[in-house]
């Protein structure tokens, strides 16, 4: 797949059990900060096994003596160390590579997503989709706080795929996704910048007529640390799969 193979260095075990689920999340400095993500990861889903891979791209990084301080108590969490390169695409896509399981969520490591969805998208999942959006913008989701800019062009490029292009979420932006492997090893990953790869692959899912669904979540805004999220330098790449999401209902899938 697009991700590659590579696996890092990572004290994954190769002898264990498949785990069910994996659970990829991308840090970057998060130290103490994540503490409530990964123990909210673990303690509010019930699936299992489950691995939890906390994929970091230096050796420095304040994440890392803080996940071995709780591996001992928490076993599903690894450390696995991205080689692709740095940065937050790069780190997603090397957990995408290292996962075991034959379903591969990604959430951020700042608790902005909502673990408790973790076992409706899994179960949705399991009954065939290959794509499933944590959504803020379906009846029942919500975003709290934020940029006001970043919120309002989130929801109407969100919206506007919906109803534009017929792809059956309404939340295309966000990275709180659960992927299938089928997906993962039919499609090349394109991104070159960071978060627009939820974009791409939803879209590229909907137009290869592979089944896309989504839960609905709350966000919330990061209390802590700094997003590393650049609107102005992201938004053409978001645009070229929004673009094409839209082309696609125009001329069609095929």
């Amino acid at each position: 797949m697009g991700a590659g193979r590579d696996r890092g260095r990572s004290d994954l075990n190769a002898g264990a059990e498949t785990p069910a689920l994996s659970v990829v999340i991308p840090v970057y400095n998060e130290g103490e900060n994540v503490v409530p993500t990964l123990r909210g990861v673990v303690e509010r889903s019930r699936t299992r096994p489950l691995e939890v891979l906390v994929v970091y791209d230096f050796d420095g990084d304040t994440t890392v003596p803080v996940v071995k301080r709780l591996q001992p108590d928490i076993p599903e969490l690894q450390l696995h160390r991205n080689t692709i390169g740095r940065g937050v695409l790069n780190a997603i896509k090397s957990g995408l590579a290292a996962a075991r399981a034959p379903y591969v969520l990604v959430t951020m490591g700042d608790g902005s997503d909502d673990a408790g969805d973790i076992d409706a998208m899994y179960q949705l999942a399991r009954a065939g989709a290959d794509v499933v959006a944590g959504s803020r913008y379906m009846r029942g989701g919500r975003q709290l706080g934020g940029p006001l800019l970043k919120r309002t062009m989130s929801r109407t490029a969100g919206l506007s795929l919906h109803w534009l292009a017929g792809i059956p979420i309404h939340d295309a932006t966000s990275n709180f996704r659960l992927y299938s492997k089928r997906l993962l090893e039919k499609v090349t990953i394109e991104s070159t910048g960071g978060f627009e790869l939820g974009i791409e692959l939803t879209v590229k899912a909907h137009l290869l007529g592979m089944r896309v669904a989504e839960v609905p979540t709350t966000w919330r805004d990061r209390t802590a640390g700094q997003s590393r999220f650049q609107l102005w330098q992201w938004l053409p790449r978001y645009m070229k799969w929004y673009w094409r999401g839209i082309a696609g209902r125009v001329i069609g899938k095929g």
